[in-house]
């Protein structure tokens, strides 16, 4: 056992699927982190408890563990408030009767405690409530279930005793971090396992009613509030997965956890910068403008990076072992040419699969020499005709599959691989463990440049790079990522082909990133933060975190940096630094311009007369220029992408509103229909940012 650098602590890792123990009980990566994590805990000497629902399947359990029936038995009636707009037809309050038993395995210096009851024992092969269910079937309400059931357990089985309740994802815990506030002996820690929308919501007298069921204040009725964003920006939010707006008296689910929880835990450096500012996206001006904005600020000190790591097995397996001839022609693949790998579940726009899977059929229609191994994991095969058409039309170059296979054979597959493929859309990925495990055995990236994925290195400079970077995508069936992908495939195989030094390069530096990631160097961060909070330590807003963020007021003069204050176009900020003299209003001026935010390019001029040159001027005026024919011109160079947003009117503030693109006609320069009054554009740079424009009539 290793010695203890920290106090010995109690960590309670509580979660709606912890069975990552037992591959026949995984349903997603979660579940793999929280077992990793959780036996390195164990192996460092802390003790270390796992809380979650026993899902129907104590049988099956007791079939290979030793399962320890607990003299535990809880019996209530858990009253659910219901949102009558969801849940038409049925009555204002659903009663759930249950009776909650506890069942422990001890496994690998980890307590596993199983809570079984006739609510938490449904749906044993799926676990989590299929989406379709809400507002049709109770059994939505399984993962709500569980958080009452944790807590109740938690307090009844370990008492006072000094704990460190560490929690998974807001939205299966939301109602955690308040329960146990005001309890001394409790401390909580949230991860944000998933970029689910940051403003999500749940129905406001659920909440309320089940806080003063576990004897807590709950926050007051809440109403959505008004913001002056303009109905376009709003509605369009739907279509980036980043924000949907909702009826009255909702209670933002991370608010609930942020504001309650000791400390805010994230899977990487990316994912805990992209969820406090949502830089670069469609969603970045609307999220400024929200409450929620306000939450993530004030919260701020206590956000930290605990870290993923890549699988031990990954890691120890041997990747010169696999021979690539024997899996590629096992596959109907051709050994000689370089192969592609894609391995994720089957989610087309999360996963960029629509896209990827297009990009495959036109390089290699277009004559591109290549194989491509693409699995996307499905219980019920892939219900797109298009997967199924390009496999067709392209065998011996393409395999496809979607059925789980033992990990071992996944192994040999990315072994036996050049390059990995993975086009993650919406900033959804907060670490993406398939896209390292690839790397650890010799494959190079091609992959986004999402900001949860950048630890990868994918999208460095040419000095340490370790792949090959694609823009980041928030639009569904995105041609420019199809334009992107078809290119960098081909981009790789000439390398594979003609360069084969430069390839053996980065493959090397690929491997040698992916397995700095080990769960051991994830317990190490965790455990930092962890002893720091057990011992009563105050959480510290890290100024950097504050520098990329803009949130100059929350720093002393002498820690702002003219960078930063150039980066987000803060003319007050770079005068705490500096004076703003005409060079640097014309430096200012310059990187506001490169991002297209034209309303700090304005400010800049007006702040120094006579620093801007007319020519620069000329490009802000006149870059949307409607003509005697009605028509808009708009020119903006480094643009690559300029669509129109019409806002729906009346009642229908839920409906996507209408999006047209108009016509990109020679580099950076866009016609097109003049919009109309409540039109915005929506632009789309080279570098990638999305950011919104208006025409200004008359």
């Amino acid at each position: 056992m290793t010695e203890l650098l920290e106090p010995r602590m109690h960590i309670v890792e509580t979660y709606f699927e912890c069975c990552g123990f037992d591959h026949t009980f995984v349903q997603g990566g979660t579940s793999v982190y929280l077992w990793n994590l959780s036996k390195t805990f164990a192996a460092r000497g802390h003790r270390v408890s796992i809380v979650t629902p026993a899902h129907g399947r104590l049988s099956d359990l007791r079939t290979r563990y030793e399962v320890e029936d607990l003299p535990y038995t809880d019996t209530y009636t858990l009253p659910v408030p219901l949102d009558p707009e969801v849940w038409q037809g049925f009555p204002a309050e659903a009663e759930l009767a249950l009776r909650t038993t506890a069942h422990r395995i001890r496994l690998d210096g980890v307590d596993l405690y199983f809570l079984a009851n006739d609510w938490l024992n449904r749906l044993p092969d799926t676990f989590y409530p299929p989406y379709h269910s809400k507002g049709r079937d109770l059994v939505f309400f399984k993962p709500l279930v569980f958080q009452v059931d944790a807590v109740r357990f938690l307090r009844a089985w370990f008492g006072d005793e000094k704990a460190l309740v560490h929690a998974h994802e807001p939205y299966y815990h939301y109602l955690l971090p308040a329960a146990l506030r005001e309890d001394p002996a409790k401390l909580v820690v949230s991860t944000v396992q998933s970029n689910m929308p940051i403003a999500k919501k749940v129905y406001g007298p659920e909440v309320r009613r089940l806080l003063g069921l576990l004897g807590v204040p709950a926050p007051p009725p809440a109403a959505e509030p008004a913001t002056d964003a303009p109905p376009a920006m709003v509605q369009y939010q739907q279509r980036t997965h980043l924000h949907y707006a909702y009826g009255p008296d909702n209670i933002a689910v991370y608010e609930l956890t942020a504001e309650n929880a000791d400390l805010i835990d994230f899977l990487s450096p990316g994912q805990l910068d992209f969820y406090a500012g949502f830089r670069d996206t469609p969603f970045e001006e609307l999220f400024r403008r929200l409450p929620i904005a306000g939450v993530v600020r004030r919260n701020a000190h206590k956000m930290f990076v605990g870290g993923c790591a890549i699988s031990d097995q990954w890691l120890a397996w041997d990747p010169a072992g696999v021979d690539r001839t024997t899996v590629l022609e096992g596959l109907g693949l051709d050994p000689d040419l370089p192969t592609f790998f894609h391995n994720a579940r089957y989610a087309v726009h999360h996963k960029g699969q629509l896209e990827l899977i297009r990009a495959v059929d036109r390089a290699l229609s277009e004559g591109v020499a290549a194989n491509f191994v693409v699995r996307c994991i499905s219980g019920s095969d892939i219900d797109d005709p298009l997967f199924h058409e390009v496999a067709a039309r392209h065998t011996g170059r393409l395999h496809l599959e979607w059925e789980r296979v033992p990990e071992r054979e996944v192994f040999t597959y990315a072994a036996a691989s050049d390059f990995c493929l993975f086009p993650s859309k919406f900033e959804m990925d907060t670490f993406l463990i398939a896209q390292g495990e690839a790397m650890a055995a010799g494959s190079v990236p091609i992959a986004t440049d999402q900001r949860g994925m950048e630890h990868f290195r994918h999208a460095d400079g040419p000095e340490t790079a370790t792949g090959f970077a694609v823009n980041r995508s928030f639009a569904e069936d995105d041609e420019l990522l199809v334009g992107a992908l078809v290119t960098r495939i081909r981009q790789a195989a000439a390398l594979w082909r003609e360069e084969p030094g430069r390839y053996r390069e980065l493959a090397r530096r690929a491997s040698a990133v992916a397995r700095v990631f080990t769960w051991g160097h994830c317990a190490d961060l965790h455990l930092a933060a962890f002893a720091r909070l057990w011992q009563g330590e105050p959480a510290r807003l890290d100024p950097g975190l504050a520098l990329r963020q803009g949130w100059f007021d929350l720093l002393p003069d002498g820690e702002v940096t003219q960078g930063a204050a150039v980066a987000h176009g803060d003319l007050d900020a770079f005068e705490r630094c500096a004076p703003l003299d005409d060079a640097a209003a014309r430096r200012l001026f310059a990187a506001a311009w490169a991002r297209a935010d034209f309303t700090a390019c304005e400010r800049a001029a007006a702040r120094r007369p006579g620093a801007i040159g007319a020519e620069d001027l000329a490009l802000l005026r006149d870059r949307a220029r409607t003509g005697p024919d009605g028509r808009l011109v708009y020119r903006l160079p480094h643009a690559v992408r300029v669509e129109v947003v019409s806002p729906v009117t009346a009642a229908g503030h839920r409906t996507p509103p209408g999006v047209r693109a108009l016509e990109h006609t020679v580099p950076g320069t866009f016609t097109g229909p003049a919009p109309g009054p409540g039109d915005l554009l929506l632009i789309t740079l080279d570098s990638g940012r999305v950011t919104w424009d208006e025409v200004r009539h008359g």
